[in-house]
């Protein structure tokens, strides 16, 4: 998924960096800023316990699949309603019932009625941020998968896997330039394509990994590890309007909706790291409250906290560092559309050794 802030071409530096100053080989890790869990699964996937958090759901959905996933599925309660399940293979079971899904007949739901072209035409605001098959498909293994789960016939780990995948394959043909917070006039290419239930496959160890969905300041004080590390919105931009398709498709909640873009309420999601006035009492009651050995923050030259107000507050906690990296910046539109002074963007990794 490309995603704002993402951390995924980053990888690498992060991980040289954290274990430069992290002596454990194996720890837990605390991701609580997670978004789509990409640094999260990195560390998972080196042997660590994560535990990761993020305050918009579609992110704790993606995180429950990705992060707390750990196990083969074995689907056991669907062996009566899918034939090809019987007999087959555990490692084999998530991607049948995939396959199962994909097979599904369309249905006129909530975002064929709201998000498609056909599904609008006779309403104030058309939209079309997915093809009408696409959106038909969507609803009925949308409601499919809550079907299920609400006759008990899948668990809690199947279900969000299978949500996970639904949000991830349905972002690939969404008909958007990025981000949500628009759609295109006519369907590109990739939109056209039909979507496909594609498995979300996720890490397999024998850890155990914990998955919030709470604003971080409350959450800071029921969670401890060794290393937290934190990667809040660096600038204005909220991240709920611009994925508010994907909130809509995890919850399925039948949101009042308004605009031309369909937009839910989202008063209970704004971040504090994109409020100038209130981003640094937000992070130091977080750098203050953290039971942690470490804290590392990913941060960049253009986010709303400077690298002073970042050191001064981190320091409070024991000896600070910082480590940097020049890296090519997130477009979510075209270029035309915002005045950026720079391709590229430095990349802070702060630190502190907590004392």
């Amino acid at each position: 998924m490309n995603y704002i802030g993402s951390k995924k071409s980053l990888l690498n530096f992060l991980e040289t960096s954290i274990y430069q100053v992290v002596k454990e080989k194996h720890f837990t890790f605390l991701d609580l800023f997670a978004g789509t869990g990409a640094v999260g699964q990195h560390f998972k996937k080196l042997g660590n316990k994560v535990i990761a958090n993020d305050l918009q759901y579609y992110s704790y959905v993606l995180n429950k699949n990705y992060i707390e996933n750990h196990a083969h599925l074995e689907f056991k309660s669907l062996c009566g309603e899918i034939d090809r399940l019987e007999g087959s293979l555990i490692e084999m079971r998530a991607a049948d019932v995939c396959k199962y899904l994909d097979d599904i007949e369309g249905t006129e739901g909530f975002i064929y009625n709201n998000y498609c072209l056909e599904g609008t035409k006779d309403q104030e605001h058309a939209r079309q941020y997915y093809s009408d098959a696409n959106g038909k498909k969507a609803d009925a293994i949308r409601q499919k998968i809550e079907d299920w789960k609400r006759q008990g016939l899948i668990n809690d780990n199947e279900y969000f896997f299978l949500l996970a995948t639904l949000i991830e394959n349905l972002d690939k043909v969404a008909n958007t330039a990025s981000v949500y917070g628009a759609f295109l006039k006519k369907l590109k290419q990739s939109a056209q394509k039909p979507l496909q239930m594609i498995p979300a496959n996720f890490v397999l160890n024998n850890a155990e990994h914990q998955v919030f969905n709470e604003n971080i300041e409350a959450l800071i004080e029921k969670v401890q590890g060794d290393v937290m590390y934190l990667d809040p919105p660096y600038n204005h931009r909220q991240y709920a309007p611009n994925y508010h398709l994907l909130e809509t498709i995890a919850k399925y909640d039948n949101p009042t909706i308004k605009g031309k873009t369909g937009l839910r309420d989202y008063s209970n999601q704004k971040s504090n790291f994109s409020i100038k006035k209130q981003v640094l009492n937000s992070f130091e009651n977080i750098i203050s409250k953290a039971k942690v050995k470490y804290i590392f923050l990913s941060y960049n030259n253009e986010g709303l906290m400077s690298v002073e107000d970042v050191e001064r507050i981190m320091s409070k906690r024991g000896k600070y560092g910082l480590f940097t990296q020049e890296y090519s910046r997130f477009k979510a539109d075209k270029d035309t559309n915002r005045d950026h002074k720079a391709s590229s963007v430095m990349e802070y990794l702060h630190y502190v050794v907590c004392d």
